[in-house]
């Protein structure tokens, strides 16, 4: 599981440089300061595009593992404490694919499992709420980015659109980041209470 958010780290920052690397040409098309061959275009955009059809490779492979980590944590965490969780064990899964709805549930249901898999020694929520903002705000304002770089025309707005997908794929190299911190831990929680055994 680590393993492939590792990888879609890599392919995140490889994207990046991609953008950086088109944003420069674009800016010294727009700034009209030295030649911008059409082929030198091509090409820029070209590795860009490429390395955006890896990212969504990336995290529909990630994905498809996530949710079926996630929802074995979830079965865990029901034999650890059934009274802990508010959603069916579905949600588990279908909280991620239902529209709006996966803006919320799945965090819910984030929560129900750390509850019950959580100890006294286990300290706050933090990792998982930082991680779902930065989850939700990836989401969001990647869509807007895509959307605004599928219409832009000009080099100023293709510039713009640009730099707002930059934005997002830093968004998504920390939202993955801290979501291998929230599995390693999670997993290491559901271990450990696994060995202590059920409460006397």
């Amino acid at each position: 599981m680590t393993g492939l958010l590792g990888l879609g780290i890599v392919v995140d920052l490889l994207a990046l440089w991609q953008g950086i690397q088109l944003y420069e040409l674009v800016g010294r098309l727009v700034r009209n300061s030295g030649s911008v061959t059409s082929q030198e275009i091509d090409q820029t955009d070209s590795l860009y595009q490429a390395s955006g059809i890896l990212q969504v490779a990336a995290t529909l492979a990630t994905a498809v593992v996530f949710i079926l980590w996630f929802h074995r944590a979830r079965v865990n965490a029901e034999v650890f404490a059934p009274e802990y969780h508010e959603k069916a064990r579905g949600w588990a899964i279908w909280g991620w694919f239902v529209p709006v709805v996966n803006l919320w549930f799945p965090r819910r249901v984030a929560i129900d499992i750390w509850n019950a898999s959580a100890d006294e020694s286990t300290g706050s929520r933090a990792l998982l709420n930082w991680w779902w903002a930065l989850w939700v705000a990836n989401l969001l304002f990647g869509r807007l980015a895509g959307q605004r770089y599928a219409k832009a025309g000009t080099p100023d707005e293709i510039k713009g659109a640009i730099a707002g997908l930059m934005a997002s794929d830093v968004l998504s190299v920390l939202a993955a980041v801290l979501a291998v911190l929230f599995v390693r831990r999670l997993t290491r929680m559901q271990h450990e209470k696994a060995l202590r055994g059920p409460a006397l």
